[in-house]
């Protein structure tokens, strides 16, 4: 059993973000970087699978070598190695692409991702990895067991869950529930030690036309002061949304 998990590095969610002057690019300049929490999740589960079933498990990301880090992170919490697709991450068809090939040449049983990444919350990825390799695909997964060649998936939809059983390989999106919050795994100093050893196979990116223009990026409208009415004051409650809120 062959496992492979598409993990991205993304900002802290405590990071103040800015951007570059011109609105065109993220400003890194002071950010710390961490595994994209969705990806997290299904790495944990990557690792459940490889203990209970022997299975080995390779992290793969697109980016440049200051991803190493993260990556580094992920090898310690229990990947066996990883590949590294040595490339700015440009949008998200051009990520499934380089993903896509990896797993053609590896020949991988499993594909776990995360349901998006916390940063442009695209979701896009793994579905695109899904058509490109003509893979079934489930999102939004909140529990897998594998049975031989069949994965056994529960889904979250709309007022309620989904559970499906489809054949390998798979292309698989996790996200919270996947594994117990209190199972998530937090690297060690062995871990972190074996680490230092294990492989990241760096490998040049395949040629593709990027589908996405970047225009620009702003922040939101910062928000404004906080009027504190009283509960019994209807009336005055009632006026400021019709007169200053325009809300009713």
């Amino acid at each position: 059993m062959k496992i492979l998990v598409c993990i991205s590095s993304v900002p802290d969610t405590t990071a103040k973000i800015n951007f570059t002057a011109d609105g065109k690019l993220f400003d890194k300049t002071g950010v710390q970087f961490v595994i994209n929490p969705h990806d997290e999740i299904s790495l944990n589960k990557a690792i459940d699978l490889q203990e209970k079933l022997g299975a080995t498990v390779t992290i793969v990301t697109v980016g440049d070598a200051s991803v190493d880090p993260v990556m580094r992170k992920a090898l310690a919490i229990g990947a066996n190695d990883g590949i590294r697709v040595d490339s700015e991450a440009k949008d998200d068809f051009f990520v499934a692409t380089q993903i896509a090939k990896i797993v053609k040449e590896g020949g991988y049983d499993l594909i776990l991702a995360g349901k998006e990444s916390i940063d442009y919350n695209g979701g896009a990825v793994p579905g695109f990895i899904a058509a490109i390799l003509d893979y079934a695909f489930v999102n939004a997964s909140i529990g897998l067991e594998l049975e031989g060649s069949t994965a056994k998936v529960v889904r979250e939809i709309d007022g309620g869950k989904e559970t499906i059983e489809v054949a390998l390989p798979v292309v698989i999106a996790g996200q919270k529930g996947l594994v117990e919050e209190s199972a998530i795994r937090i690297p060690n100093m062995r871990g972190i030690m074996q680490a230092r050893t294990k492989q990241i196979n760096v490998v040049a990116s395949e040629s593709t036309e990027s589908k996405v223009e970047i225009v620009g990026f702003e922040k939101p409208v910062e928000r404004g002061n906080v009027t504190l009415i009283d509960k019994d004051n209807v009336a005055e409650l009632v006026r400021l949304l019709h007169e200053e809120a325009k809300v009713i």
